[in-house]
C-alpha cells in the first residue's frame, strides 16, 4: 500500500508541469481572444504599399569584332581603363605633389616628431596644395580637352593632345633653368639634342621631370634641416658638459625646435616658399 501511494505521488509530480503549461497556454489564447478592438495580429508579410527591393540586371556580352573600327574602339577602351587605373600615380608624379610631400616629410623629421602630425594629414596638405597650384593647368585641360570631347567636337586623339600640352608646359617650366636631366635621357635614348620643347618626347620629359622634382625636394629638405641640426648640436654639447650623458638630447631639443618653428610662423613660411618655388 505504501509503495502504491509513493508511485501515485511521483506520477502526479511528473504530470504537474505539463498540466500547468497547457493551462497557461489556454490562458494566453483567452487573452489574445480578449484583445481590445482595433488591434491586429502580428504578421511577417510585407505591406502592399511597400515597394520591394529591385536589383539591377547586369549583362556582359563578349563578341568577336567584325571590323577594324570595333577593334580600335576596344583598344581605346582598354587604354582609357589603364589611364584611370594609373590616375593616382599620374597625379603624384606629373604634378608638384611629389615635391610638396617630400618637403613636408622632411620638416616632420627635422622637428623630431614621430606621430604628430600624422602622415595622412601631411599627404592631405600636399594634395590640396597641389590642387591649388595646378588649378590653372586643370582648368586648361577641362576647357580645351574634356569639354570639347564631351560635346563631340574633337576625337579622343585630339583630346589627348590637348590634355598633354598643358602638362608638358608645366613640367618643362619647372626645368627651364636646369635641363641636364632632359639631356641625359635624350642621350640614353640616342636622340638628337633638342632645340625646343616640341623636340622632347613625352616619354623622355616625364622621367626627367621626376628626377628634377626629387632633386629640388631634397635640396629644400637639406636647407630645412640645417637650423634644427644646430639646435640639436647645441643641446647635446650642453648636456655633455653637464655630465648628463644618459639623457636623450632629442627630448630636450624638441620643445626648443617647436617653439622656434611656431615663433617664426613655420607653416606659413614653408607654404609660401613652396608656392614660390613652383609659381615663379
Amino acid at each position: 500500500m505504501k509503495k502504491f501511494i509513493v508511485f501515485s505521488v511521483m506520477l502526479y509530480l511528473c504530470f504537474l508541469p505539463v498540466t500547468a503549461q497547457s493551462a497557461s497556454g489556454s490562458t494566453l489564447s483567452n487573452q489574445n481572444a480578449n484583445f481590445p478592438s482595433g488591434s491586429i495580429n502580428g504578421r511577417t508579410e510585407m505591406g502592399r504599399n511597400v515597394a520591394p527591393l529591385t536589383v539591377p540586371n547586369v549583362e556582359l556580352n563578349i563578341t568577336s569584332p567584325q571590323s577594324g573600327q570595333e577593334v580600335a574602339f576596344s583598344v581605346r577602351l582598354l587604354l582609357l581603363m589603364t589611364v584611370l587605373t594609373l590616375a593616382p600615380s599620374i597625379l603624384i608624379l606629373l604634378t608638384c605633389f611629389l615635391r610638396f610631400s617630400i618637403v613636408l616629410d622632411f620638416i616632420k623629421r627635422a622637428l623630431s616628431l614621430q606621430q604628430v602630425p600624422p602622415t595622412m594629414v601631411l599627404q592631405g596638405i600636399a594634395f590640396f596644395m597641389t590642387i591649388f597650384v595646378m588649378w590653372p593647368v586643370f582648368s586648361d585641360i577641362y576647357k580645351n580637352s574634356y569639354k570639347p570631347l564631351a560635346d563631340g567636337q574633337i576625337s579622343i586623339e585630339q583630346a589627348y593632345e590637348q590634355a598633354e600640352s598643358p602638362i608638358r608646359l608645366f613640367m618643362y617650366g619647372q626645368m627651364s633653368d636646369d635641363t641636364s636631366y632632359i639631356t641625359m635621357f635624350m642621350n640614353m635614348s640616342r636622340l638628337e639634342r633638342p632645340n625646343t620643347l616640341a623636340d622632347v618626347p613625352t616619354y623622355v620629359l616625364i622621367p626627367a621631370y621626376i628626377l628634377h622634382e626629387l632633386t629640388v625636394a631634397f635640396k629644400i629638405g637639406v636647407l630645412l634641416y640645417i637650423p634644427f641640426i644646430v639646435i640639436d648640436m647645441v643641446v647635446a654639447s650642453i648636456l655633455m658638459s653637464m655630465g648628463m650623458m644618459m639623457l636623450p638630447p632629442v627630448q630636450i631639443s624638441m620643445p626648443f625646435k617647436l617653439m622656434l618653428f611656431v615663433l617664426v610662423d613655420g607653416w606659413g613660411l614653408l607654404t609660401q616658399q613652396l608656392f614660390n618655388s613652383v609659381i615663379r
